[in-house]
């Protein structure tokens, strides 16, 4: 059984289409959760939603802010911090040569930089009790490429070898850092993309469909239960069979 009860959880990123469904799963499975996002309104439709959750907004991209939000996040959640699901990030699509310097900066600060500072503030809070749980949402542009993407694919790609450095250095520690790379995902973001061009991507995929939200939440689930507790640096492939490492 994959049972969260008593597990203390961040996630940020939490007011979006797989945030939301992750905060859904985790919850459905006893977890007590802390649902960071931007947008007020979105955050008070969480909390009005699911019972057994807390919510702060915050910005990841105030990197210098991460240690204090954390911090507070983590007395929130009652002192303890067992899991965090790093969901948050953005996009500035652009073909390289068009790319300004500010999209390769703020896409690179925002999904790694601040990802890398929400890994460092949480796992000094896990060093206490010798145990916890780190999972990064990637993506499968990451391993891949993607055209007009440089600047996001090296910040996923970024994310999934960050990740395994922290495995090694707290595995000892009993404290897993793995990443989920989800493929196209029906969101709102895919479901603004052009009909033919999602024909397509939607060709290349062998299980000849988008998929769900849930699909993530799924693999979320896992990583963040006992049943996963020898499973470190690892990256869980969720595309169907887009992309085969």
């Amino acid at each position: 059984m994959n049972d969260l009860k008593n597990k203390n959880i961040i996630v940020t990123g939490a007011t979006g289409g797989i945030g939301k469904s992750i905060v859904k799963k985790l919850d459905e499975h006893g977890a007590k959760i802390l649902a960071t996002g931007t947008k007020d309104e979105k955050l008070d439709e969480l909390k009005k939603t699911f019972s057994n959750i807390k919510t702060l907004k915050f910005d990841i991209s105030q990197s210098e802010e991460i240690e204090n939000f954390i911090e507070q996040a983590n007395n929130e959640l009652g002192g303890r911090l067992d899991c965090i699901v790093n969901n948050a990030g953005v996009t500035k699509d652009n073909l390289a040569i068009r790319m300004s310097t500010d999209e390769w900066n703020k896409v690179i600060n925002i999904n790694l930089t601040s990802t890398f500072l929400m890994c460092k503030f949480a796992i000094k809070k896990m060093l206490k009790y010798k145990k916890g749980k780190i999972i990064n949402i990637t993506s499968v542009v990451g391993h891949s490429g993607n055209l007009g993407q440089t600047n996001y694919t090296a910040s996923k790609a970024g994310i999934i070898a960050m990740s395994k450095s922290l495995a090694i250095e707290y595995a000892k520690k009993n404290i897993n850092v793995n990443c989920v790379s989800p493929g196209f995902i029906k969101t709102a973001m895919t479901d603004n993309i052009d009909a033919k061009f999602k024909e397509i991507i939607v060709s290349k995929i062998p299980s000849g469909r988008l998929g769900e939200p849930e699909d993530i939440a799924n693999a979320v689930l896992f990583l963040g239960s006992n049943q996963s507790d020898y499973i470190n640096g690892e990256t869980l492939h969720v595309n169907g069979g887009m992309y085969m490492a």
